[in-house]
Parts: structure tokens; C-alpha cells; sequence
């Protein structure tokens, strides 16, 4: 290896030498044309040298414009909560109904499946139409009767929402999906009497800690927001 190294470069070198004068200054004004071409061409980007970027320089730039715009998309939906509050709720609930009903379906569906898109549209319809409004005006009413947030006014919104609103709104969705589906009265009648107070009982070991929380902690305009994510 080391011995084909040194013919290249002997070859070279023997190359060079018999170049003439004339010759090495035309290759000089070639090679010296070439890269202002290849500038006005768009292919090379020269800085001046106080001007190069480095990496950290690059890389906090693009953080810095990424969480601008994370910024800037917050503070437009805040001003759409504040301006437009039952329409973004809406809009926000079937949003987050569709994206949950697909990943409920990439999870459970065998790989060869194909995605329900008509379920998908149901769940968000149903977010829509009726969860998003109904818990729009279920938590300012809440907020009126009891505007504080200390423990006492917590618990009395949390027992009301889980004795009166909770059970509601699920017997709300049963029938409604299922009629959707085709059911008749009887058949939604059968599937309440069988599904709603298993799905109840399950519901109490989560949603109480977080009607909780959000009664405890969140501002009443993001309380609809909270409860829908979870």
C-alpha cells in the first residue's frame, strides 16, 4: 500500500513538472472561475469567515424558532378559548375523540385489519356535538354555585359530577353510539342495562382523582380541555 502511495505521488509530481507556464495558469484561472460560478448558481452558500455558523449556534437557532411557534400556537388557541370558548371546546373534543378511537384501533386491530372509519367519525360527531358543549356548560355552572376552590366546594363539585353528570353523559354515549349503529330502542335498553354500571364502577377508580384535580387546580376556562385528554 505504502508503495503505490509514493508512485501516485512521484506520478503526479513528474506530471506537474512538465506542465508549462502557460498551462498552470490557465488551470489556476479555471479552478478560480469555477467556484464564483457555482455561487451565482445557488450550488455553494459562502459566509464571511465572522459569519460562519457554528453547530450550537444552528442548533439553538432552531430551538429558539421552534418554541416561538409552539408559543405563538398557544397563544392563539387561548385567545380562541377566550373569544370562541364553546366552539373550540367542540372542536377540541372531537379532535381528541378521533385521535383516541384511531389509537384504539392501531392497538387492538390485527395488523391485516383496515381502520372504521365510520367509528371514528361517530367518536367525533359524539365529541362534537355532545361531550365538548355539555361539559362546556356542566363546569361553569359548577363554577357559579361554587366558586371557590377549597377542598369543601371540590368535594361537592366532584360528588355532584360523579352521581349526577358522570352517569349522564356515559348512558348519553351508549345510546347514542348505538344508535348510530342501527339499534333499535329495545337493543339500546339491553346494551345500558349491561354495559353502563360495569363501565361506572371501573370509572370510579379514575375519574374521581382527576374531577380532583381539575376542580382543585385548573382554571375553570381548560377544565373541559382536562377532562376530555383524559
Amino acid at each position: 500500500m505504502g508503495s503505490k502511495c509514493k508512485s501516485i505521488k512521484h506520478l503526479r509530481e513528474r506530471c506537474l513538472d512538465h506542465c508549462s507556464d502557460k498551462q498552470s495558469l490557465q488551470w489556476r484561472s479555471y479552478y478560480s472561475w469555477l467556484p464564483q460560478r457555482l455561487r451565482k448558481m445557488g450550488y455553494v452558500k459562502v459566509y464571511p469567515s465572522s459569519k460562519i455558523p457554528s453547530h450550537s449556534l444552528l442548533f439553538s437557532t432552531l430551538q429558539k424558532q421552534s418554541t416561538e411557534s409552539k408559543i405563538g400556537f398557544l397563544r392563539w388557541y387561548l385567545g380562541k378559548l377566550e373569544s370562541h370558548p364553546l366552539m373550540t371546546k367542540s372542536i377540541t373534543a372531537s379532535l381528541i375523540f378521533a385521535a383516541a378511537d384511531l389509537t384504539c384501533q392501531r392497538i387492538s386491530l390485527p395488523s391485516s385489519s383496515s381502520f372504521d372509519s365510520i367509528r371514528t367519525l361517530r367518536m367525533a360527531s359524539y365529541g362534537m356535538l355532545i361531550l365538548g358543549p355539555s361539559q362546556h356548560f356542566w363546569f361553569n355552572y359548577m363554577s357559579k354555585v361554587f366558586p371557590k376552590r377549597d377542598i369543601v366546594s371540590t368535594l361537592k363539585k366532584l360528588s355532584l359530577g360523579q352521581g349526577v353528570f358522570g352517569p349522564s353523559i356515559t348512558a348519553v354515549f351508549f345510546s347514542y353510539n348505538a344508535s348510530l349503529q342501527g339499534e333499535s330502542g329495545g337493543e339500546i335498553i339491553a346494551r345500558l342495562k349491561r354495559d353502563l354500571l360495569p363501565t361506572l364502577a371501573t370509572g370510579l377508580l379514575y375519574w374521581p382523582i382527576c374531577d380532583f384535580i381539575t376542580y382543585r387546580f385548573v382554571p375553570v376556562h381548560l377544565q373541559v380541555l382536562r377532562e376530555v385528554s383524559n
